[in-house]
């Protein structure tokens, strides 16, 4: 059989399909990460506002048992003002996270897009290459029909003669 004359090409399209594999399962787990990041910033948030409340509180019952006036509650609210100015950075940081989720989403569709395009083009050729191999001994078969039918003629002839 002779050598098929897109093989190079094939050979192309293969390996473009398996780097878009790698492609695709690289954005998964990238997404999968950005995911179990704006997890933890969210548990850290719930956490932060379980131990301000707490802390608050602690503060308060000590601030009472000492009698501090005025200046033990300004001191108290500075400090629960600074706590909450924490849980509002991280709430900003869980907003940017969840930013970051949906753009490794969308990365991740267009690398399923792309793997799947890179599919097809491997698809359309490997079917090309069938009905090429198909055709080559389609074409094969003639020849040695018409061989054969040569040889059966010369024979006929031969033995007309005789």
């Amino acid at each position: 059989m002779p050598p098929y004359r897109l093989e190079t090409l094939l050979e192309m399209r293969s390996r473009a399909k398996e780097e878009a594999e790698q492609a695709f399962s690289a954005s998964i787990k990238a997404l999968e990460k950005e995911k179990l990041e704006l997890k933890r910033l969210e548990e850290d948030l719930e956490r932060r506002k379980v131990e301000r409340k707490q802390k608050v509180m602690a503060y308060l019952n000590e601030v009472m048992a000492k009698g501090a006036g005025i200046n033990g509650m300004n001191m108290m609210s500075r400090f629960e003002q600074r706590l909450k100015d924490e849980e509002a950075q991280v709430a900003l940081d869980i907003e940017r996270q969840k930013e970051a989720v949906k753009v490794a989403e969308r990365l991740v569709e267009q690398r399923r897009r792309e793997m799947a395009e890179a599919a097809k083009e491997l698809k359309a050729i490997e079917k090309h290459k069938e009905n090429w191999k198909k055709q080559v001994k389609h074409e094969r078969q003639q020849r040695e029909e018409l061989t054969q039918e040569e040889i059966g003629n010369a024979l006929f002839l031969a033995r007309q003669r005789k």
